[in-house]
């Protein structure tokens, strides 16, 4: 074999090292959910959104609940008997509010148990899906986010300040139309967390918990801490299985140019006295 067939090798072989570490991690994935579905006697379904590269220009792309999820997840579910227990994987931004409120409408549909796993975090989208959960268990410090409604780059709570602050007159026309949807997103946006909380507390309650998370009472992006959840009467659970994290470890980031968190991978105990 010539210096230049060896050449070839080497570079066939790093062509395909990309899709073969793909295969890998899929295989890896796929036996960890059976192990957990057989160990859980559950249905798994994991909806993890990570950043992306292109893999020419680089560029960094943001995934999101999109409606290609949706149809995944729900599929899965019609997939499920009605006395089979749900377990779901969320790790997300966000994303679009017809997504999110489908597969938080399945998930309340289903009869048996649904259980949400946090591991870091599930905003907005996220987080409303994780309200159709019987139980939400999250890591001690995952955070959700509130669900409150967004109007291209408004908050839509922001939006009715608008009309509280200002006379209609003073007020242009694309403002106040924007404020006309901002009030029937909220409103829906309401709606829609009292029907999802239904069943797991009072009606008041419900009514008191979505007007907090729904109407703007924070900033889009504000962590709701494990804690603060659990506070607000959601029934949380902060303490995550270590097969949860494992899970995790099989959708790695892609790869920076260099590492900006570095640290020994090994546990470290405290030295017996």
């Amino acid at each position: 074999m010539g210096v230049m067939d060896i050449f070839w090798i080497f570079i066939i072989l790093m062509a395909l090292q990309p899709a073969l570490k793909k295969r890998m991690l899929e295989s890896a994935r796929m036996r960890l959910m059976q192990r957990l579905e057989k160990k859980h006697k559950s249905r798994f379904i994991l909806m993890i959104h990570r950043q992306e590269t292109m893999s020419i220009l680089g560029f960094p792309l943001i995934r999101y609940i999109d409606i290609n999820d949706s149809e995944e997840v729900i599929r899965a579910i019609h997939m499920t008997d009605d006395d089979v227990p749900i377990d779901l994987v969320l790790h997300t931004p966000g994303g679009l509010v017809l997504a999110s409120t489908q597969i938080a409408y399945a998930l309340k549909d289903h009869k048996a148990k649904v259980t949400v796993f946090v591991p870091h975090y599930a905003m907005s989208g996220g987080t409303l899906i994780a309200l159709a959960a019987d139980e939400i268990i999250m890591d001690q410090h995952a955070v959700l986010g509130p669900v409150d409604p967004q109007l291209a780059q408004y908050p839509a709570a922001s939006l009715l300040t608008v009309l509280r602050d200002k006379e209609k007159k003073d007020i242009d026309d694309d403002t106040l139309i924007k404020a006309d949807m901002a009030h029937k997103a909220l409103a829906q946006l309401k709606d829609t967390v009292i029907y999802l909380l239904s069943g797991k507390m009072g009606k008041e309650k419900a009514e008191k918990l979505a007007e907090i998370l729904s109407q703007g009472t924070w900033t889009h992006d504000y962590p709701i801490t494990c804690q603060k959840a659990a506070e607000l009467g959601l029934p949380i659970t902060c303490n995550l299985d270590q097969d949860i994290y494992q899970l995790m470890n099989l959708f790695p980031q892609p790869v920076r140019s260099y590492a900006s968190v570095e640290y020994f991978p090994k546990p470290y105990k405290s030295a017996p006295h």
